[in-house]
């Protein structure tokens, strides 16, 4: 994968977890995430009424129909949990801890489900960022910090919304553009987020300006950014070359946070930042030899298709190019 893609990937992704710490700090988890979905919806709505029409030509009702499934698993479920644990006072870092689990999940599965090949060497990645990820958690929790226990599973429960999601993209045809995508994901994010806000009275946004602040970084870096790089990534590189960058979201989130608002950064801090990043090293190596999970996108191939195995065991073709609709 290109370096600088990489670099620029796991911070656009890493700052979700950043700016929804302020964002949650002066309102409601529903109230952020209502403000940061419903004025990008408009943009992404005007964009497709003017430059983007051609996209929606051959977009049936199924297509959109089955997008606003996957944009409620991977968009609704999981940034709701995601921003509920942060209010509630689990640390950004921690809260990236949870979401690099998702990986190995995706891992266990995609062997059953999407065919595709997981070697020893990357499994044994994909656990040692497990253990990093374990060592990061505990160090947080045990900080003093008066957070919940529970508090801790919530993140979790987004995290499987977001596994669901993946696999249910992967196994939809490949018939809807990602900018058609993008934008049934986002206004299905704005009725739902918009729905419970007005339901508990939260749809007024405070004045504050970091509010604001909070709600431009998180559509500017974490969706925009975030979202486009993956998807770019993804396509180039395969289904586990780009969750092992996950890893890294963890330990990056970690620094920001004990820089940007004082959380805990520790001996077991760096420990787990250590393994997390010997799990990436791992599982690149490992696919680098052998085709791996992710098979490689030949430039040109349609959207959300991959492009046949180059690895000469296996000469098939391979769905589920797309991304798994991963959001911060």
């Amino acid at each position: 994968m290109n370096p600088l893609l990489s670099a620029a990937f796991v911070i656009c992704w890493s700052s979700g977890f950043i700016g929804a710490k302020p964002g949650t700090a002066d309102a409601a988890a529903v109230t952020v995430l209502m403000w940061r979905f419903v004025p990008l919806t408009a943009v992404l709505a005007l964009i497709a009424a003017t430059l983007g029409r051609d996209s929606w030509r051959g977009v049936t009702r199924r297509g959109i129909l089955r997008q606003s499934a996957i944009g409620l698993l991977s968009q609704t479920g999981y940034l709701l949990t995601v921003y509920a644990a942060i209010r509630l006072g689990v640390s950004a870092g921690t809260a990236a801890l949870v979401d690099a689990t998702q990986p190995l999940v995706a891992g266990a599965l995609a062997g059953p489900l999407l065919r595709q090949r997981v070697t020893g060497r990357q499994w044994c990645g994909l656990l040692l960022g497990l253990a990093g990820v374990a060592v990061l958690t505990a160090a947080d929790a045990g900080a003093g910090r008066g957070v919940a226990t529970w508090a801790y599973l919530v993140p979790f429960l987004g995290m499987l919304s977001l596994v669901a999601a993946t696999f249910l993209e992967r196994r939809a045809p490949a018939d809807t553009p990602p900018s058609v995508a993008l934008t049934v994901h986002c206004a299905t994010s704005a009725v739902v987020f918009t729905a419970l806000a007005s339901a508990t009275g939260a749809a007024a946004p405070p004045a504050d300006a970091s509010f604001w602040t909070a709600v431009v970084w998180l559509v500017a870096l974490s969706t925009l950014g975030g979202y486009g790089l993956y998807w770019l990534i993804l396509r180039r590189s395969g289904v586990a070359r780009v969750n092992a960058l996950m890893f890294l979201m963890a330990p990056v989130t970690a620094v920001w946070g004990a820089l940007l608002h004082g959380e805990p950064f520790g001996v077991q801090t760096g420990i787990g930042m250590a393994a997390a990043l010997a799990a990436v090293a791992i599982v690149h190596r490992g696919e680098g030899r052998v085709g791996g999970a992710g098979v490689p996108v030949r430039a040109g191939s349609g959207p959300g298709r991959a492009a046949a195995s180059d690895t000469p065991s296996t000469n098939r073709r391979v769905r589920g190019a797309g991304p798994g609709r991963r959001y911060r």
